[in-house]
């Protein structure tokens, strides 16, 4: 009875120190008319106290995003992001989790993930890889909110202050840097495109550098197109210097990829499909990529993206991570980035969140500050997420118009 009556003692004394120390930094008003009990509660606690994982929820929203919440019996709360394209299985899967880490401190990150990996007899590939990233971004949170710091600082940054990021360009912001796909009339989905088609994205794409003028644009391949047509295009294309190619096939042969890496000066960029260092691998081996683009809602959250950053350094390739989601995945993405020394540029690190109580840093002369929050640095307004939560969008299979073949999206 007396160790809890400590235990719980400690827990309020550095309570109380924060908020006093917050408080008379920012004072009253500084804390947005929240009482400080309130703004506070659930962290941080004394590292030597005992906390538990109480509960593990997934939500998916109408967009296909899907988060998952831990809770704590220290009133800690973490959140994350899991793939969106499997959005139903994924929640379904992350649900079965948390037969494992209910009862669980959830501060051994490090062992949570091998052991959430380790326990299943088919490892990796995108749903189970995506689950594991999603709750080991949520563990993130909540430890990095138990010791009142953000991520990077447990993983021994900062590197940077802030990220360089791409998205669209704009003076305000001062975003200079984008990427596109290979625009024409149509998706270059034929085996072999003729020169009509690949003159056409040669013009458009002239255009686009043209009508911005200083801004480095990459050209993303979105692996729907077919080697042959990669092959005819990556070299049309060069002579416009793009940025880099992106996603130039699927990541299925990885060997075909460095046959064509091969054939031209432009960097080649992978990873939204690939998953784990152990994906990644072979990549960095076989030369079929120079920058890496791991997802941190797909590849293994921030545990692997940090390994995998670690492994590419050894290769001198930069981690420019995916992200075409939500807030957790870019608050996530950029504790990354603030802890690794080969990061090259955030994707979509300009685009604003409605799903937060409070705002990012804004974005300026194109870079975004790292978050400096406990945890991942980011407040969900769960009120908003509920809004949100509904069926979720479906993709559906494509068709080659000319003949009605499958062709990939």
């Amino acid at each position: 009875m007396s160790e809890q009556i400590n235990t719980k003692s400690r827990r309020k004394f550095f309570k109380h120190v924060a908020a006093t120390t917050v408080a008379g930094t920012l004072g009253v008003a500084g804390l947005h008319g929240k009482s400080l009990n309130k703004a506070f509660s659930g962290g941080p606690i004394d590292p030597s106290d005992n906390i538990k994982v109480t509960k593990l929820e997934t939500f998916v929203l109408k967009n296909s995003w899907v988060f998952v919440k831990i809770s704590t019996d220290a009133g800690i709360t973490g959140w994350g992001e899991m793939l969106k394209d499997d959005a139903k299985a994924c929640a379904a899967g992350a649900m079965e989790v948390a037969d494992y880490l209910v009862g669980e401190d959830p501060r051994p990150v490090v062992k949570h993930w091998q052991a959430i990996h380790r326990a299943a007899f088919y490892k990796g590939g995108p749903i189970k890889t995506a689950i594991l990233s999603g709750i080991d971004q949520a563990l993130w949170d909540i430890t990095g909110k138990c010791f009142g710091v953000p991520v990077y600082k447990l993983l021994g940054g900062p590197t940077r202050d802030k990220a360089f990021v791409y998205g669209t360009p704009n003076e305000e912001t001062g975003v200079k840097a984008m990427k596109v796909g290979p625009n024409a009339s149509r998706k270059p989905f034929k085996y072999t495109e003729g020169n009509k088609f690949i003159d056409e994205v040669v013009e458009r794409f002239a255009a686009l550098k043209k009508e911005h003028p200083g801004v480095d644009i990459g050209i993303d391949f979105h692996g729907a197109v077919q080697p042959t047509t990669a092959s005819l295009l990556i070299k049309a294309l060069e002579p416009l210097e793009p940025w880099f190619y992106e996603e130039i096939i699927q990541p299925l042969n990885v060997d075909v990829m460095a046959e064509l890496a091969k054939k031209t000066h432009i960097p080649i960029a992978t990873g939204e499909r690939i998953f784990t260092k152990w994906g990644f691998r072979e990549i960095l081996e076989k030369n079929a990529a120079m920058i890496l683009q791991p997802d941190v809602n797909y590849a293994g959250g921030i545990t692997e993206l940090r390994l995998i950053a670690g492994m590419a350094e050894a290769y001198y390739a930069p981690i420019a991570p995916h992200n075409p989601n939500g807030p957790c995945s870019l608050a996530a993405s950029l504790q990354v980035a603030a802890c690794i020394p080969n990061f090259m540029v955030q994707e979509r690190g300009d685009r604003e969140h409605e799903l937060l109580a409070e705002p990012l840093p804004p974005v300026k002369d194109g870079y975004r500050p790292i978050p400096t929050g406990p945890g991942l640095g980011i407040t969900i307004d769960e009120d908003k997420l509920m809004d949100e939560v509904g069926e979720p969008r479906e993709y559906t299979t494509q068709y080659d118009s000319d003949d009605n073949s499958v062709v990939d999206w």
